[in-house]
């Protein structure tokens, strides 16, 4: 009479036998470098791994400068526009000209890359996404209010004035861009805000925003160069009005040369920060991967 219990597969052969053995120390063996891989990626993703804080340290040097870089930008075309051409008023006079370089800097150039780079925040990662959605839509839609007052400023000066619009190949590309990022705030706003938005669509729509938000900046950042060009070689012709030409490079061309060069590197660093994948948001990650805030315990 046999004795009940867990039965084991009977061999034909010693053959048999020792070829079941094999596929069982091969299944324990792929179970067991499977947990040590699984171990390794957590270790990797630890916020304590060395690697993992350069390149921390790394994205907030350049967050830091591209910051700066925003406020030296703002400051300069303030300091341009208050110090060289007179003050600010909107009465349809040169001064409310001046509106048109500063809200178009600050808004179209320096809020709006800003805003582009609030996603890559590591403090931000940890979180719900859904206040920084909102924080980002708040921030585009400040920078676009700036840009569109700023070119009312300039449409109201020029329509007083009898100029011509949208003569230059300056203005074409400043409204091109100032148009592609209407469009493109509200396809955002209806496509990654409302809850009926399908995530299907979302999917869809996320390499696409993330394109033109780069080819929104770029077009930005050579308006703003070709209209501060612009703008030097109309008023330092070195006439009768005291001022020297543009050529023989005077104070106030020194400071509008400068600040195009601001414009470039704050540019240059907000693509930096948006190119790295290192700084990408990690949205969704198995579970052998998931993501521990940074510079955090973790919570398991």
């Amino acid at each position: 009479m046999q004795q009940g219990g867990p039965s084991s597969p009977s061999c034909s052969s010693t053959s048999d036998c020792f070829l079941l053995n094999h596929l069982r120390t091969a299944e324990c063996g792929s179970e067991t470098s499977a947990e040590a891989e699984k171990h390794e990626v957590r270790a990797n993703n630890s916020p304590r791994d060395p690697s993992r804080m350069r390149s921390i340290m790394l994205f907030y040097i350049c967050y830091l400068l591209c910051l700066s870089l925003g406020l030296a930008c703002v400051v300069c075309v303030c300091v341009w526009s208050r110090q060289w051409r007179g003050g600010f008023a909107w009465d349809g006079s040169a001064l409310q000209f001046n509106w048109h370089p500063v809200l178009m800097v600050t808004g179209l150039v320096v809020v709006y890359g800003i805003g582009a780079v609030l996603y890559r925040v590591p403090l931000t990662w940890g979180q719900n996404k859904l206040p920084w959605k909102l924080l980002h839509a708040a921030l585009m839609l400040i920078a676009l209010v700036l840009s569109i007052v700023g070119l009312l400023a300039v449409f109201d000066f020029h329509n007083t004035n009898h100029t011509p619009n949208l003569y230059s190949l300056h203005s074409w590309i400043g409204i091109a861009a100032t148009a592609l990022f209407a469009i493109q705030w509200v396809v955002g706003v209806a496509g990654f805000l409302l809850p009926c938005s399908p995530t299907s669509l979302r999917k869809l729509l996320k390499p696409v925003h993330v394109w033109m938000g780069g080819s929104i900046l770029l077009l930005s950042i050579i308006a703003c160069i070709s209209g501060i060009n612009e703008k030097l070689f109309f008023v330092l012709k070195g006439t009768a009005n005291g001022t020297q030409p543009y050529a023989k490079l005077p104070p106030e061309a020194l400071l509008g040369n400068s600040l195009g060069v601001l414009i470039v590197a704050f540019g240059l660093v907000v693509l930096k920060i948006l190119s790295n994948h290192k700084w990408q948001r990690p949205d969704s990650r198995p579970q052998d991967m998931a993501y521990t805030p940074l510079l955090q315990e973790e919570n398991e």
